[in-house]
C-alpha cells in the first residue's frame, strides 16, 4: 500500500489515507480580482470583488486591503463575503481606495491571489470663468488652449465644438485636436463670416490682404516616450504656417517599422511594437516658406513574461528538488517567493531543497514583477513516501525484432527511490555486454535471439517494503529492404516515380513512409511527384514500419528550374543619371544562368517596376556588377534583379535600399507669360517643374524683368519651388507698361539657363466711372430686368449686376449677375415674389472693380395662384374637343388673374401648340393619338400651378390632384 502523509485535522482524530482516498488539492484559482474604477456617481451603490478558487476540500476566503487583513466582523463594516467574492456598500474614497488581494485556504495550504485596485473615478466641470477672445491674423496660426477639468483616469478624448453643438470641428491637415492635452491647432486660419468658438473661446480671423506666408512651426511635438511591447502607440507632431504644412516622419536609426500616418500626417500609428523598433523618430513640416523638425526617443519596455515557471508535483520524501521561476520583461523583473500565502524570500530565482520532508509540502507562489506589473506561478508541492507498487503500471509483454534492440520498462510507484533487480524465467539477470539494467530500472537486450524469448521479472525494494513485476518477451523476424528507391533527375512540371519494397515477419503489419529531408509523409510503397517544383528536391527516404522494428533506404531527387532570386542587391556608385549596381549569385538550380534583368521603381512610377537601361545591352550570367543609365537627377530609387536560365525566369531579388541619384541642373521654363492682375502691378507667371525634374535640393526660381526701354535688369528670387506667378508691385508703374521678363531655375547645384524673353504689360487701372441712368422693372413675381447707360472708357471688361433684398437680406449675401462689356442690360432672375430689391452695378477690369452705381429699387410682383384650374369635363363637337374648367379664386398674397394658357401638346413630347383665352373654356382640335392638354391660370406675377387631362381617341383622362380619372367613351 502506497501511503500520502496527511494530516487530516478532526476533534481528536489523525489519520494515514492510502493513495486512492488522497483526492484532495490545494487552491487554484479561477477568479481573481482586477482593476476597478468606480464613478463617484454611481447608481450601485457597491463595488464586487471576485475571487473564486477550486479546492478539495473546499477554501476559505480572506481579503486584505493594503496587506492588512479585512475584519468583515467588524461593527458598522462597508464589507460583506458573498462566496470568495468582496462586496464594498456604500463606498467611500478615504476608507475603501486601495488594493485587495484574496487569500483562499484549505488544508493543503493557502495562495494570495493577484492584486485587484479599486479607485474613485471622476470628471469635474469645465471652469466657468470667461476665455479670453483670440484674435489671428489671416494666414496665421493658431493654438486654442482646452486647459481640460480635473478628472480620474488620466486618459480623456477631446473633439471641439464650433458655434454651438452638435457642430463639432473636422479635422484635417489644417486642424488638428491633440489626444495628449486637449488643445485645438490651426495651421492656418482662413477667413469666415463669424467668430468661431470652441467651449468658451472665441476666435476672430483678422483679415489681411495681401495673405501673408508664415514658415513651418511645430507646435505640437511628441515627447521621448516609452511604449510596451504588443502594444500600439501614436506619436503626435502637428505645425503651424501658410501654406499648410506637410509632415514627414523617419525613425532616425534604423527602417520605420510597421506603422500608418493619420489625420493628415499628425499622427504616426506603430503597430504591435517590438523592441527593435525603439529609437529615435524625427518629424518634420515642411512648407514653401521654411521647414521645422523635433526629434525624440521610443524606448520600449516589456510587462514581466514566464521563461520557465513552477507546476505542481508530487516528490519522495529525502529527495533533493528545486524550483526554478524565470522572467523576461524591461526593466529585469525582480522575484519573490510565497508559502501558503507567507513571504519566503526575495529576489532568488530558485528554492533549492536539499532533503524534502513533509514540512515542505505546501503551496508555493513565485511572483514577477517590475513597475509595468506583476504577474503568478502557482503551484502545489506534495511530499510523499511508500513502499514500491506495480499496481497502475504493471510490467508489460513487448516485441522485438531478430538482431535488434529491446528495452524492458520496470516503473512502480515507490519513494524513496527503489533499487531494481531482474530474472528471466528463474534465472537472475546480471549487467554484460547484451545485457544492461538501467538507473530508472528499465531492462536493455541487444542483438537479441530467438533464446532471448521468455518471462521478465522486475523486483522494485525500498526501506518502506518490495514488489515485482512479471512481463513477457516475443522475437519476431526483422525486417529488410528489398527494392530501394533511385535517384530521379526532372524539370519543374514534370512527374517523378520512386518505389520502395520490403520483407517482414507475416505476423506483423508494415507501413511505408516516405520523408523529404526529415519531413514525413505516409504513402504506400510507391511515390508519385506530380508537377515537381523546386521545392520538391532533396533527399527522399523510404521507412518499411512494422510495429516492432523499421528499416530505411534513401534516393535523391534533382529538379532543374528557373534561378533563384539574386541577393544583396545594393548601389556601390552613383551620379546625377545613373547608378552602378552589385549582386550576389542567387541558386542556379541545376542549370547555368544565361542573363540578368534589372528593374527600378521610385515615387512617381506609383509602385510599379519597370525594366531599366543599362550599359550593357545583355547583362551576361555570370555578371555580378552592372551600371544602370537614363535615370533622372536627385530622384529616390529602388532596384531589383532578376535572373534568367535555358528553363525560365525566376524570382526578383528583394528591392535595395533607397538611394537618390546626385543633383543636376539643366531646366529651362517653357510656358512662360504674364500680364492683368491688381493696378500698379506686373504679374509675371511660368509652369511649375514637376518635383521629379527638381533635379537637387532648394530648388527654387530666379524672375528677371526690366521696362522695354531700360537698359537694367531686375531680379527676384522665388523660394518655393511649387510657385507659378510673381507679382511685382510699385506704385510708379504705369498702366499698359511694357516689360521684357525671363525665368530660370536654381538648386543647390547651381543657377540653369534663362528661357526665352517675353514681352508683357503691366496691369491696367480700375475703371475710375459708375455706370449712370439705371432703370429697371420688375418681370413677374421671380425676374426683373435691369439697364443702364454704357461706360466711355475703353477698358472695360463687363459689368456686375450686384441684387439684394432692401429690408430681409444684407449686403454681403447679395445675389450677382456678370454682363459682358458689350452689353448694358440684363435679366435678373431667383428674386422673392412680393419684395423690394436694391440693385446696384459696376464696371470691372483685371484690375479691379470701379465705383458702383446709384441703387435702384425694383418690386417684384405678387406670386401667381398656388391652386391649378379645376377641369370640370369634355365635351366633343365634332373634330374638336371642348374643354372647360372652373375660375381660380387667387389669395389674398398672389396675382389677380389676367386670363388662362392653354399648352396642347403630343403625350412624351414637351412642345405642343400654346393658347391664350379669357374665357374658361377652349374648343381644340382632336387628333389621332394621345394627347395632353395643360391649363394653367396667367397673371402678371406670372403663371399659376397646371392642371392636365389627356385626350385619346376614345377616352379622357384627368391628372389634376393627383388622381386619375376616366371620362365617358365617346
Amino acid at each position: 500500500i502506497c501511503l500520502t502523509q496527511l494530516v487530516v485535522t478532526h476533534p481528536g482524530l489523525v489519520c494515514l489515507l492510502s493513495a486512492d482516498e488522497a483526492t484532495g488539492y490545494g487552491p487554484v484559482f479561477e477568479e481573481q480580482p482586477v482593476d476597478t474604477i468606480y464613478p463617484e456617481e454611481s447608481p450601485e451603490a457597491k463595488i464586487t470583488l471576485n475571487c473564486r478558487a477550486r479546492a478539495n476540500p473546499p477554501a476559505t476566503y480572506k481579503w486584505k486591503l493594503n496587506n492588512m487583513e479585512i475584519d468583515l466582523n467588524e461593527e458598522g463594516s462597508h464589507y460583506s463575503l458573498v462566496g470568495g467574492n468582496l462586496v464594498i456598500n456604500n463606498p467611500i474614497k478615504t476608507k475603501h481606495e486601495g488594493n485587495y488581494s484574496c487569500l483562499a485556504s484549505n488544508m493543503y495550504g493557502a495562495l494570495i491571489s493577484q492584486v485587484g485596485s479599486v479607485q474613485f473615478g471622476y470628471l469635474d466641470l469645465f471652469s466657468s470663468e470667461e476665455r479670453e477672445t483670440v484674435k489671428v491674423k489671416e494666414g496665421q496660426g493658431a493654438v486654442l488652449l482646452c486647459a481640460p477639468p480635473p478628472h480620474h483616469p488620466a486618459e480623456l478624448s477631446f473633439r471641439w465644438i464650433l458655434n454651438e453643438f452638435p457642430t463639432f470641428i473636422p479635422l484635417d491637415k489644417r486642424r488638428f485636436v491633440s489626444q495628449s492635452n486637449g488643445n485645438l491647432y490651426i495651421s492656418k486660419v482662413d477667413s469666415i463670416s463669424k467668430s468661431v468658438f470652441s467651449n468658451y473661446i472665441p476666435l476672430m480671423p483678422q483679415a489681411e490682404r495681401p495673405i501673408r506666408k508664415y514658415p513651418a512651426d511645430l507646435n505640437v511635438k511628441f515627447p521621448d516616450t516609452t511604449a510596451l511591447v504588443g502594444q500600439n502607440i501614436t506619436l503626435e507632431c502637428f505645425a503651424l504656417g501658410n501654406p499648410v504644412p506637410e509632415i514627414h516622419w523617419k525613425k532616425l536609426d534604423g527602417p520605420m517599422p510597421n506603422h500608418e500616418i493619420r489625420m493628415a500626417g499628425a499622427h504616426l500609428h506603430l503597430y504591435n511594437v517590438q523592441f527593435e523598433d525603439g529609437g529615435t523618430y524625427r518629424c518634420e513640416a515642411v512648407n514653401s516658406r521654411g521647414k521645422d523638425y523635433h526629434t525624440a526617443r521610443l524606448s520600449v519596455e516589456a510587462f514581466p513574461e514566464w521563461v520557465e515557471h513552477i507546476n505542481s508535483i508530487e516528490k519522495d520524501l529525502n529527495s533533493e528538488y528545486t524550483m526554478s521561476c524565470i522572467a523576461t520583461g524591461k526593466p529585469k523583473p525582480h522575484i519573490r517567493w510565497l508559502k501558503n500565502g507567507e513571504l519566503v524570500t526575495f529576489k532568488l530565482i530558485k528554492m533549492r531543497f536539499s532533503s524534502l520532508t513533509f514540512d515542505d509540502s505546501g503551496m508555493y507562489q513565485c511572483i514577477a514583477e517590475n513597475h509595468h506589473g506583476v504577474i503568478y506561478a502557482n503551484a502545489e508541492l506534495r511530499v510523499f513516501a511508500c513502499a514500491p507498487t506495480f499496481e497502475h503500471n504493471p510490467v508489460k509483454r513487448v516485441l522485438a525484432a531478430k538482431n535488434g534492440r529491446v528495452v524492458i520498462e520496470c516503473r512502480p510507484k515507490a519513494a524513496p527511490k527503489p533499487t531494481f533487480s531482474w530474472s528471466k524465467d528463474t534465472e537472475l539477470l546480471s549487467n554484460s555486454t547484451r545485457v544492461f539494467i538501467w538507473e530508472d530500472g528499465s531492462l536493455e537486450i541487444l542483438n537479441v535471439t530467438r533464446a532471448d524469448e521468455g518471462r521478465y521479472t522486475c523486483f522494485a525494494e525500498n526501506d518502506r517494503g518490495k514488489a515485482n513485476s512479471t512481463g513477457s518477451l516475443l522475437v519476431t523476424e526483422s525486417t529488410k529492404i528489398t527494392l530501394a528507391p533511385s535517384n530521379a533527375d526532372v524539370k519543374v512540371g514534370e512527374n517523378a516515380w520512386m518505389q520502395c519494397a520490403a520483407l517482414h515477419d507475416p505476423s506483423l503489419d508494415i507501413t511505408f513512409i516516405w520523408s523529404l529531408d526529415g519531413r514525413n509523409g505516409s504513402s504506400n510503397g510507391e511515390l508519385l511527384i506530380k508537377n515537381a517544383q523546386l521545392k520538391h528536391a532533396g533527399r527522399y527516404t523510404c521507412t518499411a514500419q512494422t510495429p516492432v522494428d523499421n528499416i530505411t533506404a534513401s534516393a535523391h531527387l534533382v529538379v532543374r528550374g528557373p534561378p533563384g532570386a539574386p541577393g544583396g542587391v545594393r548601389v556601390i556608385n552613383k551620379t546625377d543619371k545613373s547608378v552602378t549596381l552589385q549582386w550576389s549569385r542567387g541558386a542556379d538550380n541545376h542549370s547555368p544562368i544565361s542573363k540578368y534583368t534589372i528593374q527600378y521603381r521610385n515615387s512617381f512610377s506609383k509602385d510599379v517596376w519597370k525594366n531599366a537601361t543599362t550599359c550593357e545591352n545583355s547583362i551576361l550570367g555570370n555578371a555580378e556588377t552592372s551600371t544602370v543609365k537614363d535615370l533622372f537627377p536627385w530622384t529616390e530609387y529602388e532596384f531589383r534583379v532578376i535572373a534568367t536560365n535555358t528553363l525560365g525566369t525566376g524570382e526578383p531579388s528583394s528591392p535595395s535600399p533607397k538611394e537618390k541619384t546626385l543633383e543636376f541642373l539643366w531646366w529651362r521654363p517653357r510656358t512662360f507669360g504674364g500680364g492683368g492682375g491688381t493696378s500698379r502691378e506686373l504679374t509675371i507667371t511660368w509652369t511649375p517643374v514637376q518635383p521629379q525634374y527638381y533635379y537637387g535640393p532648394n530648388f527654387g526660381y530666379i524672375v528677371a524683368f526690366r521696362p522695354q526701354d531700360d537698359y537694367q535688369w531686375r531680379r527676384v528670387i522665388v523660394a518655393d519651388p511649387q510657385a507659378n506667378r510673381y507679382v511685382h508691385k510699385e506704385s510708379s508703374i504705369p498702366p499698359l507698361t511694357q516689360f521684357q521678363v525671363k525665368v530660370k531655375a536654381f538648386n543647390s547645384k547651381g543657377e540653369g539657363p534663362y528661357s526665352l524673353t517675353a514681352i508683357i504689360y503691366s496691369a491696367q487701372d480700375a475703371p475710375s466711372e459708375a455706370p449712370v441712368n439705371v432703370n429697371g422693372r420688375a418681370l413677374s413675381a421671380t425676374e426683373a430686368i435691369v439697364w443702364w447707360l454704357p461706360l466711355s472708357q475703353s477698358n472695360i471688361d463687363g459689368y456686375q449686376v450686384k441684387y439684394w433684398r432692401n429690408q430681409e437680406d444684407s449686403e454681403g449675401g447679395a445675389q450677382r449677375v456678370v454682363v459682358p462689356g458689350k452689353e448694358n442690360h440684363t435679366r435678373l432672375e431667383g428674386m422673392k415674389p412680393d419684395s423690394s430689391y436694391l440693385i446696384e452695378i459696376r464696371g470691372y477690369n483685371s484690375a479691379g472693380y470701379g465705383p458702383p452705381s446709384e441703387h435702384l429699387q425694383v418690386h417684384t410682383k405678387k406670386p401667381p395662384p398656388s391652386r391649378p384650374p379645376t377641369i370640370l369635363g369634355t365635351k366633343l363637337k365634332g373634330q374638336s374637343v371642348n374643354i372647360a374648367w372652373e375660375h381660380v379664386e387667387p389669395l389674398d398674397n398672389e396675382a389677380s388673374i389676367d386670363g388662362y394658357k392653354v399648352l396642347y401638346r403630343q403625350q412624351g413630347s414637351s412642345t405642343g401648340t400654346l393658347y391664350t383665352t379669357s374665357r374658361r373654356y377652349i374648343d381644340l382640335p382632336l387628333h389621332d393619338g394621345d394627347y395632353v392638354v395643360e391649363v394653367r391660370a396667367h397673371t402678371e406675377g406670372g403663371d399659376g400651378a397646371v392642371a392636365k387631362i389627356k385626350i385619346s381617341g376614345n377616352s379622357f383622362t384627368d391628372y389634376h390632384s393627383d388622381e386619375e380619372t376616366i371620362y365617358e367613351k365617346i
